[in-house]
């Protein structure tokens, strides 16, 4: 069984693609990349030096897997590595790493909207959505079912929690703590990600427990220390520990909220 193929598509002979997939007109797929089971790459969409996992759909006039857009790239062999079942939309470009790390990692289930950008040595986790023209600087991390509304821009270097909602136009400069909203430019804290966590399926006691870690953290007016041994004290749900965690490493400091943000709303499940 052959791939399928169309005439047009260029393909270099070092790829690998699997017998399921599907590649489109006047597509191009490049040196060093690995096409998995039941992907499908639409027409003009360039792919190179990338491994794409199963069930990949990358839409015509997506870029896969391409240079890095940074100054200090010299040419040298790196790689993008693609999860399993993303949707890669027309115009998104997913840059492979630099000599930093060798290697852009994304995760599987995501989706790329027209006009993102992921650029060089990003790790990204499963389920993130990016809607359309949001972008993120090299060496980003995100966690698992973050959501970026259209136009967000994220800082090099910065670090996105689990299940974070990012409103549409945020500028991110500093680290986005887990289950958390913000927006603004610069990004300020909006408060709890209710929706996210409800759809996750997070006990309605650990989700009180959460908003007890915020209001300590961010509207208490303690050092932010102080908080955190608070915080430590028995024994808390995984995710309020990932909370104290991701504020206790933080190495660009933490979004915070604004100062006229209202009084968190009630929890309701």
């Amino acid at each position: 069984m052959s791939p399928s193929i169309h005439p047009t598509a260029l393909i270099d002979p070092s790829a690998v693609i699997h017998p399921t997939a599907v590649i489109g007109p006047y597509a191009v797929i490049g040196p060093k990349t690995e096409i998995g089971p039941d992907c499908r790459v639409g027409s003009h969409a360039v792919v190179e030096y990338a491994r794409l996992g199963r069930g990949n759909k990358i839409h015509p006039g997506a870029f896969v897997g391409t240079p890095p857009q940074d100054l200090k790239y010299a040419g040298e062999e790196t790689i993008l590595i693609l999860g399993d079942n993303n949707a890669v939309r027309e115009g998104a470009t997913l840059n492979r790493g630099t000599k930093a790390s060798g290697e852009t990692r994304i995760g599987s289930g995501c989706l790329f909207m027209t006009g993102t950008h992921v650029a060089h040595d990003c790790r990204l986790g499963d389920g993130i959505i990016m809607a359309n023209l949001a972008t993120l600087a090299g060496h980003v991390e995100v966690g698992d079912f973050a959501i970026f509304g259209g136009f967000v821009g994220v800082h090099q270097f910065t670090r996105i929690g689990r299940y974070c909602m990012l409103g549409a136009g945020s500028k991110v400069p500093k680290d986005m703590p887990p289950f958390c909203t913000c927006q603004g430019d610069r990004a300020t804290l909006r408060g709890l990600n209710l929706l996210g966590m409800r759809r996750a399926g997070l006990h309605r006691e650990t989700v009180f427990a959460i908003k007890e870690a915020y209001r300590l953290l961010f509207l208490s007016g303690l050092r932010v220390e102080e908080a955190c041994a608070k915080l430590r004290e028995g024994s808390p749900p995984p995710e309020v520990l990932e909370l104290v965690v991701a504020v206790e490493t933080s190495k660009r400091g933490v979004t915070r909220p604004a100062t006229d943000a209202p009084v968190e709303e009630e929890v309701t499940l």
